[in-house]
């Protein structure tokens, strides 16, 4: 487990290491949630668009529950079970840390890969079919938050990795809620 730690710590430091104040203010804005709201409301016209009223508001429904079920998840791992700190105070001499403040001192595992990689997967399961590309592009965009959390200092890979396997988890679960009710309220 040493080795595992350590690899996940160079790893951290060699990527962190990457950046530039060229590229910050592009990263915090990818890292921003709040940022996102523009493309959920593009999410939200084109499920409506797809998939008509009823099965719209049945993914909005599935999608609020998902996100409180990683939010907690993520919660419960960073606060009350492995309690690993973030690589901005664990290594606070070495991190370029691109924000002025860090944020709580758990860690394990990223709420924001987790929750934008299962978004990304639902949404995209229901949108492969009706726009072809639609998948690929949630996907880049999930690995793209997931990466803003080590490029600004605050997750180490495993942090997001983890957060990616638990959220495209999430997501495929909350795919097949959804094919399970709307087949069951359309039959």
């Amino acid at each position: 487990m040493d080795g595992l730690l350590q690899l996940d710590t160079d790893l951290f430091l060699f990527l962190n290491g990457l950046g530039t104040p060229t590229f910050d203010s592009f990263w915090m804005f990818i890292t921003g949630k709040w940022n996102a709201i523009p493309m959920y409301a593009v999410l939200l016209f084109l499920l409506y668009k797809k998939l008509g009223v009823k099965n719209t508001l049945i993914a909005v429904l599935l999608v609020a529950i998902m996100i409180v079920i990683t939010d907690r998840v993520c919660s419960y791992f960073k606060f009350e079970l492995l309690l690993r700190q973030r690589p901005c105070y664990e290594l606070a001499d070495q991190v370029r840390l691109v924000k002025d403040w860090c944020g709580s001192k758990g860690g394990y595992f990223s709420a924001h890969a987790t929750n934008f990689m299962a978004l990304a997967i639902f949404t995209g399961q229901l949108l492969k079919k009706h726009l072809k590309y639609s998948a690929i592009l949630l996907f880049i965009w999930a690995l793209m938050v997931g990466y803003s959390r080590i490029y600004i200092g605050v997750h180490y890979p495993g942090d997001v990795l983890t957060g990616f396997v638990f959220g495209a988890a999430m997501g495929v679960l909350m795919y097949k809620l959804y094919q399970y009710l709307v087949h069951k309220l359309t039959h």
